[in-house]
């Protein structure tokens, strides 16, 4: 049964890595300025579709524990906020890109007597951001409705629509990044073009199919004939959401700091930190399924009131996760050497990025346990508790230390690296203590039924 869950959804999410990674190697073939500036941007762009993630997020642990007790109703309920808070939070990422985005890329460009080549970099990636930002609507709208699938079980078809969107946009990227066939040759802004095709794509597949098999996905007939929320449903998704999407975004503006903090050491680190970080999440897909998969077995188990089963359940999720993660981290680890030899870089960066990938590999089963207990603590609705335990702590604890060394230290990026990772020890043992309690064993829509 996991695996009937887990393995689509590592599936869709490794070739959209992949996919992902031949992206990065047919714009690092151009040069590392525009890599650099790609890497960039999507780092800031991440903070965007993780705030979606997130608010999407909140009410599906209301969608998946209301489906476990077949209530359609309160499962369109759920659709209906997931529109109206991806909306906000659309209009403002938008607002935020077009009137700050420069500022923000110029934040991680540093390294002295390299003027040239870092106004380059901001110049790709003021130009990739610009196109990118036409794709954000189709990504919002294609989450809330692939994720009200996966919470119903459907995890087949966002499956289905993800292989279809990257094959579009890995065939499109090699027609304009490099002008093949008589396309005109785009460079960085036809890898962005690429993309937004693609997402809109993705997103006409997964609204064809629900709307198209309303028997199959009940919630869909009349989700649009009205708009209307019950407000102590919505108040309970507010009370329970909010921390989760806030969460999200905090999490994300971490990320996007602590590398920002990693920029300070020169374009060199923050390419190879692009190459590694293209690379591990190619691997990371099973730990980041398996959170999923924790989230739609075991919420369905405690909407259905089996609370036992859902405990021995979750149990054993974890642990296939984190061995999971020691075969892949190996695997990784061995090829280490050779991922970075697909770059048209420097000798410097790809040995950069071969050793950070080296570590990255030694963390995996780490993230693969920290990943399985927060999304364990979050499927019983302990929002506040992985509030405190995901971004709190990147704020209050990572974040300050990576600060510190990147501005008061001369400690090399690969040491001020593996530092701030292994901070991640601390989470495992408070998760592990989290869900060993039980705190999480509760259902959360049992007054929400009706």
């Amino acid at each position: 049964m996991a695996l009937g869950v887990a393995v689509p959804i590592m599936i869709q999410n490794g070739i959209t890595n992949f996919v992902g990674l031949l992206d990065n190697i047919m714009v690092g073939r151009i040069g590392t300025e525009q890599m650099s500036g790609i890497a960039i941007v999507n780092q800031l762009l991440m903070v965007f579709n993780l705030a979606i993630f997130g608010a999407i997020s909140g009410a599906g642990i209301f969608t998946a524990q209301f489906y476990g007790c077949r209530n359609h109703k309160g499962v369109q309920r759920t659709f209906r906020f997931k529109l109206y808070i991806c909306a906000l939070i659309l209009t403002l990422g938008i607002l935020i890109f077009l009137t700050g985005g420069e500022n923000l890329i110029l934040m991680y460009l540093h390294g002295e007597g390299n003027e040239a080549a870092l106004e380059a970099t901001l110049g790709y990636g003021r130009e990739y951001l610009l196109v990118m930002l036409m794709g954000l609507l189709p990504f919002a709208i294609e989450e809330i409705y692939a994720g009200t699938l996966r919470e119903c079980g459907e995890t087949k078809i966002p499956m289905v629509a993800g292989i279809v969107a990257v094959c579009v946009n890995l065939v499109l990227n090699y027609l304009l990044i490099f002008g093949k066939f008589g396309c005109p040759k785009l460079g960085v802004v036809g890898a962005a073009v690429a993309t937004v095709i693609s997402r809109y794509v993705q997103a006409a597949v997964v609204i064809v199919w629900t709307h198209t098999h309303s028997e199959k996905m009940p919630f869909i007939v009349g989700a649009y004939r009205e708009f209307k929320i019950p407000g102590q449903l919505a108040g309970n998704i507010l009370k329970k959401g909010t921390p989760l999407m806030v969460n999200e975004i905090m999490w994300a503006a971490g990320i996007a700091v602590l590398n920002q903090c990693y920029s300070m050491r020169g374009l060199d680190a923050v390419a190879a930190l692009n190459i590694s970080t293209t690379i591990s999440n190619l691997f990371n897909v099973v730990f980041v399924a398996m959170g999923s998969a924790i989230s739609i077995i075991v919420g369905q188990l405690l909407g259905a009131g089996k609370m036992e089963e859902a405990k021995e359940t979750d149990t054993r999720l974890i642990a296939f996760s984190v061995m999971a993660c020691i075969l892949l981290g190996t695997v990784m680890c061995l090829l280490a050497p050779v991922f970075p030899l697909l770059y048209n870089t420097t000798d410097s960066v790809r040995h950069l990025a071969m050793n950070l990938l080296r570590m990255a590999a030694c963390c995996m089963p780490l993230w693969g346990f920290m990943h399985a207990t927060y999304f364990t603590l979050r499927t019983g609705g302990k929002t506040i508790v992985t509030f405190l335990f995901d971004s709190v702590f990147l704020w209050v604890v990572t974040t300050p230390i990576a600060y510190i060394l990147s501005r008061y230290t001369d400690m090399h990026i690969l040491y001020l690296y593996l530092c701030c990772q292994l901070l991640d020890i601390i989470k495992c043992v408070i998760g592990f203590v989290l869900v060993k309690k039980g705190v999480w064993i509760q259902n959360i829509v049992e007054t929400a039924k009706n």
